[in-house]
């Protein structure tokens, strides 16, 4: 199968891995929720191999990771999971990080909110999710072209939308998250990080 290529995963693999280098320091298992391309999979386990990093997305993209995989060859690479964020099934095993790029404004909110869930379920205590992409916060978006983005999406599909940091910030404490860090990424995106509770 020929590997699925998205232009935006390349572009932003190499901020986001900035940002995975200061905080995913300690040897230990990702989960990564929506590998979408598989881009950036390989990219942080080749670069990071203190980390076993577990792909995972829902079936339709399961051969295109898998095909990423196959062809980088890595050692700390495991082989695609299927994993719907609202129907599962979640790993049963615990990780020491999760992370997730540009999935909260495809989800809807429910889809959101069980990502969360999840995520609460499967990180250990004390360990770090990190989760990428456009953000409003307290009602206003960060940058006009995030707030046209937004307004495109919820034409496209109104249950899609940029998502509040305000909002997600309450819905992660419901789950054991902890908003740790708010970190400014190129072309008006951030990265947030979020630490299991004990």
């Amino acid at each position: 199968m020929q590997r699925p290529f998205a232009e935006s995963a390349e572009q932003n693999k190499d901020p986001i891995l900035a940002v995975l280098r200061e905080w995913f320091r300690a040897p230990g298992s990702v989960l990564e929720i929506g590998s979408g391309t598989g881009q950036h999979a390989v990219h942080f386990a080749a670069a990071l191999p203190h980390l076993e990093w577990q792909a995972s997305d829902v079936a339709a993209h399961a051969a295109g990771i898998e095909a990423w995989r196959v062809s980088a060859g890595l050692p700390n690479l495991r082989p695609v999971r299927v994993l719907d964020v609202a129907t599962g099934p979640w790993p049963d095993e615990v990780f020491d990080y999760a992370y997730t790029a540009n999935t909260a404004h495809i989800m809807h909110w429910p889809e959101v909110l069980a990502m969360l869930a999840g995520v609460g379920q499967v990180l250990r205590g004390g360990g770090l999710f990190a989760m990428y992409g456009p953000f409003a916060i307290s009602g206003r978006h960060t940058a006009a072209s995030n707030a046209g983005f937004d307004a495109a999406l919820r034409r496209s599909n109104p249950g899609m939308g940029v998502r509040d940091l305000d909002q997600l910030h309450e819905a992660a404490r419901d789950c054991a998250l902890e908003l740790v860090d708010r970190i400014v990424m190129p072309v008006n995106n951030l990265t947030l990080i979020w630490r299991r509770r004990d």
